[in-house]
């Protein structure tokens, strides 16, 4: 009893031996064949494809043939491009039933020059100061010693608000509005019916009554005042001094007159003696800009209009409807703004895409962007590009379906190799096409990790099996 029962426990442990060797057999053979049966990596070849496969190597001669096919990108709306524009002022003074605000955009500046005008002799104004030159006889000192003491201490006769100036002996005399030689008949009346020696000469000292303001992108602000002498832009300019615009193919001399918005790019106004000799007129505003945004401008000629002419409640209003109805515009501009970006957000906008798969940090589709032209560069980074740990820097490539007719069907497989991360360079200037698919193949180590993790699960049932 003893010896058989021996026996049969002899055999037991080299019975299961046995067996885990045959399932550690079947595991093995599955081992060799597992990657091919278990797990599929996806590659690039030109080998059993279903459609000719062409691999070209990105390299900068590749890359600017590439980029030669034909594409422009989508625009956005001209809603994007739009200004407010200009709204009425309604029967308002000297302020026009429509100011003219031209719409900006980046692309070209609208030139509208000032126009061709004769500004005549001055007239004075209220706040002018105006000096009388006598003749010193003993009896013009007796009958004028107000007029000369005034003139021996060079103390000139202001303007008043009312038009007049006061004579000491003589009295008022409204010279407002006149021209020097008018102003010089009037006086000599007035001296004459006064019985006083008539000789004298009229001067204006200060200028005060007439100005220009000028502002935006100068040295200073200024309020340069009108003159005997023409008055130019490039006198203003000068007085401000000069264009401080560090970019000046973008900037642009803003004048504003009489309601109208005149415009000038100033990179023309410095090559074109005409335009810097265009004559300002008393309450012009000028600007000089450096954006496409009306804001800062609308602000200024606001500030300064009040100051120069616009001195009544009326005009202050009719600036302040002005500025209304552009804000209103300027909402309706927004309104159908975001009505594009909703729409844009639920997917009903046409838009180009490319496709990223592969090794990429997220496989999902890059919308090319309005207006510019996307690089490969852009499409890998834009969503986190890729992690070298599973992904190949050296096999990167761009899918591009042919579009010719006659070879539909085939595709281009451009060829970046990043292992050299100088390489990456070239990405930066390969441009993407609509439809183009990006993909990174694995790492041949990944290739292995993945198909052994497919298999161990496989491996453990058939030793479960076999015990």
């Amino acid at each position: 009893m003893k010896k058989t029962f021996s026996i049969s426990a002899a055999r037991g442990p080299l019975q299961f031996s046995k067996l885990a060797f045959k399932a550690v057999s079947v595991s093995l053979m599955l081992t060799t064949a597992g990657c091919g049966v278990t797990y599929f990596s996806p590659e690039v070849t030109t080998r059993d494809s279903v459609t000719p496969v062409r691999v070209v190597a990105l390299t900068p001669e590749t890359v600017a043939a590439a980029n030669a096919s034909a594409y422009a990108p989508r625009s956005l709306p001209e809603v994007f491009y739009a200004a407010a524009g200009g709204g009425s002022t309604g029967a308002y003074g000297g302020l026009p039933a429509e100011p003219f605000l031209p719409n900006e955009t980046p692309g070209e500046i609208e030139f509208r020059p000032l126009p061709d005008i004769d500004p005549g002799p001055y007239r004075i104004g209220v706040g002018d100061v105006v000096l009388l030159a006598t003749r010193g006889s003993a009896t013009t000192i007796e009958q004028l010693s107000g007029l000369i003491n005034a003139q021996s201490q060079r103390q000139g006769y202001t303007v008043r608000d009312d038009g007049a100036i006061a004579i000491p002996e003589v009295g008022t005399v409204d010279i407002a509005g006149l021209t020097i030689p008018e102003a010089e008949d009037k006086l000599f009346q007035v001296l004459v019916q006064s019985q006083i020696d008539p000789s004298f000469s009229l001067e204006v000292a200060e200028f005060n009554s007439q100005k220009v303001a000028v502002g935006g992108a100068v040295e200073r602000s200024a309020l340069v005042p009108l003159t005997l002498n023409r008055l130019t832009l490039s006198d203003v300019i000068v007085a401000a001094g000069g264009i401080d615009a560090r970019d000046q193919e973008f900037a642009t001399i803003r004048i504003y007159r009489d309601g109208t918005l005149y415009q000038i790019p100033v990179e023309m106004y410095l090559s074109r003696q005409d335009l810097q000799n265009k004559t300002l007129l008393n309450g012009d505003a000028v600007y000089v800009d450096t954006t496409y945004d009306l804001d800062r401008a609308l602000e200024f000629y606001r500030s300064r209009i009040d100051v120069i002419s616009l001195r009544n409640s009326a005009r202050s209003s009719a600036l302040n409807t002005l500025n209304t109805e552009i804000s209103m515009r300027r909402a309706a501009l927004d309104e159908r703004r975001s009505l594009f970006r909703s729409r844009q957000d639920l997917d009903a906008v046409e838009r180009d895409y490319v496709y990223l798969s592969g090794e990429v940090a997220n496989q999902s589709r890059f919308a090319l962007p309005f207006d510019r032209q996307a690089t490969l560069a852009d499409v890998l980074y834009e969503n986190g590009g890729f992690k070298t740990v599973t992904g190949d820097p050296s096999q990167i490539y761009v899918l591009r379906g042919s579009a010719d007719p006659d070879h539909m069907g085939a595709v281009t497989a451009y060829h970046l190799d990043a292992s050299n991360a100088a390489n990456i360079v070239i990405a930066t200037r390969m441009q993407m096409r609509p439809n183009d698919v990006v993909f990174i193949e694995e790492q041949p180590i990944t290739k292995w990790g993945r198909s052994l993790q497919q298999l161990f699960p496989v491996l453990t049932r058939n030793l479960e099996s076999a015990l």
